[in-house]
């Protein structure tokens, strides 16, 4: 708009310039050079007026558009939007997540959403399985850890740990002692969550019940079910390196005798309480499976 009203009056300024002006002499009251100065005068000030009047009709003109209510409520949901948009500040403590995660997971990594809890039917069948050092009951005790720690991501924050444990007859957790970790993120989870657990059932036998548990806070594995259908079946004697010495006493190469196992105490188990499920099967299957296989065995011919 400045620049239409600068080429108006140069416009004008050279039209003047270049005209000549014929006036009567008849009618002649001042000098031509005084006329001539008045007659651009009197232009220039209609240049001025109409540019004037042209930026203040553009500026009516615009102001139709945006009214000062509309920049008014403009200014507010900017304000508004920048606020929501900050970040929350970084959280100083892990937070146990006790149920499955709510946020989105990770698209680049992978993961694994917490398993459930023990339900209330399997915690009543552990609370009565006395055999293997109440082996459901430690086993239903270390899935209940896992359920409160969250999802596991794949990361320097993935790993195992694994604590040596004391539980009072009456269920709740008296010693808890590290043994190994390859997590410090998992060891603290972890941690958070035995403080947190719930009231648990008595222990089977009604004495403490002392043993070790590894924890797998992993994208891949979260611990297999045990498998119950041996546990009647008495252990087998401890394996004894015959070759171990020690280099200084008379060297005595002792052959371990095999002992044949005695199944009569099999008559009384509690096979109501030993019943396996498929998962537990298929793992223990994998389990062998991996632990035996032979890669050069059974090639495709």
């Amino acid at each position: 708009m400045t620049l239409c009203c600068l080429y108006y009056l140069c416009y004008f300024t050279k039209y003047l310039r270049s005209s000549k002006l014929t006036i009567d002499p008849k009618t002649l009251i001042n000098d031509e050079r005084h006329q001539t100065l008045t007659l651009r005068q009197r232009y220039l000030k209609q240049a001025i007026g109409l540019s004037i009047v042209l930026h203040i009709g553009i500026f009516l003109w615009l102001s139709d558009f945006i009214p000062h209510k509309n920049i008014q409520e403009l200014s507010t949901i900017l304000e508004i939007k920048l606020q929501e948009e900050t970040p929350p500040p970084a959280p100083k403590d892990l937070v146990i997540n006790t149920s499955q995660a709510t946020d989105q997971p990770p698209k680049d990594r992978a993961y694994m959403d917490a398993p459930p809890a023990p339900t209330a039917e399997e915690w009543a069948l552990a609370s009565k399985y006395t055999l293997k050092n109440s082996k459901r009951y430690r086993h239903s005790w270390g899935q209940q850890v896992r359920s409160m720690m969250g999802r596991s991501v794949e990361g320097p924050d993935q790993g195992m740990v694994r604590f040596h444990i004391e539980v009072s007859p009456n269920g709740q957790v008296s010693k808890v002692e590290t043994i190994w970790s390859t997590s410090p993120v998992a060891e603290k989870l972890a941690r958070q969550a035995i403080a947190k657990m719930p009231a648990l059932p008595p222990t089977p036998n009604g004495k403490p019940l002392i043993f070790q548990q590894t924890i797998s806070f992993q994208p891949f594995d979260t611990g297999w079910p045990p498998i119950y259908k041996y546990d009647c079946l008495p252990d087998p004697p401890s394996f004894k390196n015959p070759f171990a010495w020690d280099g200084r006493s008379a060297q005595n190469i002792e052959r371990q005798k095999t002992i044949k196992p005695d199944t009569s105490a099999a008559i009384d188990c509690p096979t109501d309480l030993m019943q396996d499920t498929i998962e537990a099967e298929a793992a223990d299957a994998k389990r062998q499976f991996e632990q035996w296989g032979s890669s050069s065995l059974n090639k495709a011919k």
